[in-house]
Parts: C-alpha cells; structure tokens; sequence
C-alpha cells in the first residue's frame, strides 16, 4: 500500500514523517483523488463511508468526543496505518474536531501536548482545533505514550 501524495491538499506530515489526510465532509467528496484505505469520521451522527473501509467516532460539532477511550483508539489506529497507508480524518467542517484530532496525532508523534494546537495550525489548517475545550482536550487527555 501507499500512502498520499505530499502535495494534495489537506495532507499533513506528521513530525514522525507519517502522512494523513484532513477534510471537511462539507465540501463534498474529492473524486478525482486517490481513495484513502481507511477514513475515520468524527461526527455526531453515524457516518459511513461504503467505498473504503471507515470507522465512525462520535462526536459532536464544537465539542468533546462522546467516549474520549474511543475516540484515541480510533487515533492510535490512524497513527499505525497512515505509517503505509493512505488515512484520512474529517468532520463536518474540517477545523475543530479534524483539528483537533491532528494535534493529537502530532502528540503521539512526539509534539509536546502545550505545544500541539499550535503545531497543528500551523502545519495543518490556521483556526484549527476551535474551542476552549477541545484546546484543553488535546493538552490533558492521557495519550500513555510509553
């Protein structure tokens, strides 16, 4: 398997050297890119992708993740694969949880936690990661990184 070219947008190198894809779900299906092997959706509703295999977290907009437990397995997850395949995270609009869950995934590749909302809208998206919460989300939650 592959993972995704470096300049399409939305991909982001991780500082481990990783590749994942962010998007807004708004902004409708990017065809006329290569598929992802594995896409995680972070909304509130169930979300399934049929043309590749998916993997739902709720999730609402301008909040928390439901189960914070399923919502880092499923990071943990997209952090292994996207090391030889193409993975993407998307929310509705593809800033506070897509950007949130970036600056989680910079935190399991080596980002200090005070020092990952900033690395994410920088390398990611300017704005990410929206609320007071999920600002403090990314700084606190325990990520057992032994």
């Amino acid at each position: 398997m592959t993972t995704w070219p470096t300049d399409l947008a939305g991909v982001v190198a991780l500082p481990d050297g990783r590749l994942v894809r962010g998007r807004a779900l708004r902004r409708g299906d990017p065809s006329d890119e290569p598929a992802p092997d594995l896409g995680v959706y972070l909304t509130a509703k169930p979300y399934d992708e049929r043309r590749w295999e998916s993997r739902w977290v709720r999730w609402p907009d301008f909040r928390l993740p439901a189960d914070p437990s399923d919502a880092i397995t499923a990071l943990r997850e997209v952090h292994e694969r996207s090391a030889e395949e193409r993975v993407e995270i998307a929310c509705g609009g593809g800033r506070g949880r897509t950007g949130t869950a970036i600056a989680l995934l910079a935190r399991l590749s080596g980002v200090p936690a005070e020092e990952a909302v900033p690395w994410a809208r920088l390398h990611y998206r300017p704005g990410a990661v929206e609320t007071p919460w999920q600002r403090r989300f990314v700084r606190r939650v325990e990520l057992d990184l032994t």
